[in-house]
């Protein structure tokens, strides 16, 4: 038996596995330290940290306005979620109420970055080495891409979309854009049957599994949870933003299986699911400003406040407390990357070394949302 690190990304080991260029596990860094016996994985250590990004700390010396400037780095697939779960965590601190538009917008803008990031994760798989197509063949990429577009558009970000402001938007959507985001609707649905037979061909049936207990025990969130059978969704179970007014489109699929396969399975058919959800938002979106009108210092009255929002891989949260200044007292950020590294102690043994990448990646980690 051999105790090894295995290293993604740059981080140094004695094994350095390679997750391709498209496989968001595979930016950063994360150690693992595993006893090998055979060419079998017996245990796992993450050992997460070394891209360490002080998230929290660079927030609590911002006032709350650049805070959401910031909000969006540790998830960088999912920049817009961030920056909601913060923005309406400092707006129950004010007691500030957006305007619907505003609140449908977000929904929205939600949504197209849930999808997104969703077609990344499963891109990222179906080219993992040494089985997987070559990037420019991937099919989901150019779906993600469509929907990609669509938020460049209105924020004029690709990555760090930067819209959200503490009242609202910054501003509204440009003419034709309802339109823009149903044509990639359309891309993202003509794609997905592609997406999938390409995951299956990289990812095995049986690998890594998860039971329910161990997805609940570990705080795992998301594909990940809802693949081993925990039926839990926060834009079904604590309502946010719009959620609420289009509850008869929303659906929350599962599976019992808890591997690998079952996860990515679960991602793409949530995508597919949500599709007529973001098509019945598009369809009630209000009239009206996008934004209210704030004090030129913005200073939250004593007290905390904890919100949750559901991003592509899981339950993403942020505690503030005010003690009465115009910069937070202290800010937790919840992330569902964190939680999933920590799963893999459990879901990595009894892994082949020849399938442990895609064991890692389909625990759906992002190293800043990890190391935040």
């Amino acid at each position: 038996m051999t105790e090894v690190t295995v290293g993604i990304g740059m981080a140094p080991a004695d094994i350095t596995l390679d997750l391709g260029d498209l496989h968001p596990s595979g930016h950063g860094a994360l150690r693992i330290t595993c006893r090998i016996d055979d060419d079998i994985v017996v245990s796992a250590d993450p050992r997460p940290g070394l891209l360490h990004r002080g998230t929290e700390k660079l927030l609590e010396v911002r006032d709350y306005r650049q805070a959401l400037m910031l909000a969006n780095r540790h998830d960088w697939l999912s920049a817009v979620t961030s920056e909601v779960a913060l923005a309406l965590a400092v707006e129950e601190l004010l007691g500030l109420e957006p305007p619907p538009r505003a609140v449908w917008l977000r929904t929205i803008l939600c949504e197209i970055n849930r999808a997104a990031a969703a077609l990344m994760h499963a891109a990222g798989a179906a080219a993992l080495p040494p089985r997987g197509l070559a990037p420019a063949d991937v099919p989901g990429v150019r779906a993600r891409e469509a929907l990609q577009r669509t938020l460049e558009e209105i924020s004029g970000g690709r990555v760090h979309a930067m819209i959200t402001r503490i009242g609202g938007l910054a501003h509204d959507a440009p003419d034709g854009w309802q339109s823009e985001v149903e044509q990639a609707v359309a891309v993202v649905r003509d794609e997905l049957p592609a997406l999938r037979d390409a995951v299956a061909r990289t990812i095995p049936a049986d690998l890594a599994p998860l039971t329910r207990e161990q997805a609940i025990a570990f705080g795992t969130s998301g594909p990940i949870a809802r693949a081993s059978g925990v039926d839990m969704d926060a834009r079904r179970d604590a309502p946010y933003l719009a959620y609420a007014e289009v509850s008869a489109e929303l659906r929350v699929l599962t599976a019992d299986a808890g591997d690998a396969r079952s996860r990515y399975d679960v991602l793409l058919d949530q995508v597919e699911a949500d599709l007529p959800l973001l098509l019945a938002l598009l369809e009630g979106i209000p009239t009206g400003p996008v934004n209210v009108t704030l004090p030129k210092v913005v200073r939250a009255p004593e007290g905390a406040a904890y919100s949750v929002v559901e991003s592509a891989t899981g339950r993403s949260g942020a505690y503030v407390v005010s003690v009465g200044e115009t910069t937070p007292w202290r800010v937790r950020l919840r992330t569902p990357s964190y939680a999933h590294a920590q799963a893999m102690q459990v879901g990595l043994p009894g892994t082949p070394l020849v399938e442990l990448a895609g064991a890692i990646g389909s625990f759906m980690c992002v190293a800043g949302d990890t190391d935040h």
